[in-house]
């Protein structure tokens, strides 16, 4: 089903995580995935490897965060990050278990929604490190509706099993390049 999309574009911030398979082909899939039709990356963080938090013993994961400008219903794009999670093989058998590819939507504009699906602001990210500081390394001056600054509520937050990976780095996707949003390396 196609809907009309929201004639505003607004930012979005979307969090992305992988600890199952090759994790870095699978966070570059899912941004591959996501940008395009109505959803347009502009910046993506540095990579960071964190302990898994809550859920069944697990392998550690990577984590990245997704800067994009986008016109469409924030339910769209949660369909649009389900969608790219499918495609990364991700199976949803264990609550917080591992997974292929998790996209979740962080903000969506200042839009607030209590909607059964889809909340927003994501209701935990205030207090997610491994949200934080990849957001926080994209985006030096976010701001988390509702909760503050995005550095104020890293500095609360405890940052043990949260680590950069230098050695590491995502791209934007190809057609991103040359829209004036940022440099494309």
């Amino acid at each position: 089903m196609t809907r009309a999309p929201d004639c505003r574009r607004r930012d979005v911030v979307l969090a992305l995580g992988s600890n199952l398979g090759d994790r870095m082909e699978n966070l570059q899939h899912g941004i591959d995935a996501l940008d395009g039709d109505g959803l347009t990356a502009a910046a993506i963080s540095g990579v960071f490897e964190t302990t898994p938090v809550g859920g069944p013993a697990q392998d550690d994961y990577l984590n990245a965060v997704l800067l994009a400008r986008s016109s469409l219903p924030a339910l769209e794009i949660l369909a649009r990050c389900a969608a790219a999670e499918r495609a990364a093989g991700r199976v949803r058998a264990v609550r917080w278990g591992p997974r292929t590819l998790d996209v979740d939507i962080i903000t969506c504009g200042e839009e607030r929604s209590a909607d059964p699906d889809l909340t927003l602001p994501h209701p935990r990210a205030h207090e997610r490190a491994f949200v934080l500081a990849p957001w926080l390394d994209v985006q030096p001056t976010a701001v988390l509706p509702g909760s503050g600054p995005v550095a104020d509520l890293l500095a609360g937050t405890s940052t043990a099993g949260v680590w950069r990976r230098a050695d590491l780095a995502l791209a934007l996707p190809a057609r991103a390049c040359g829209r004036g949003m940022t440099p494309c390396t």
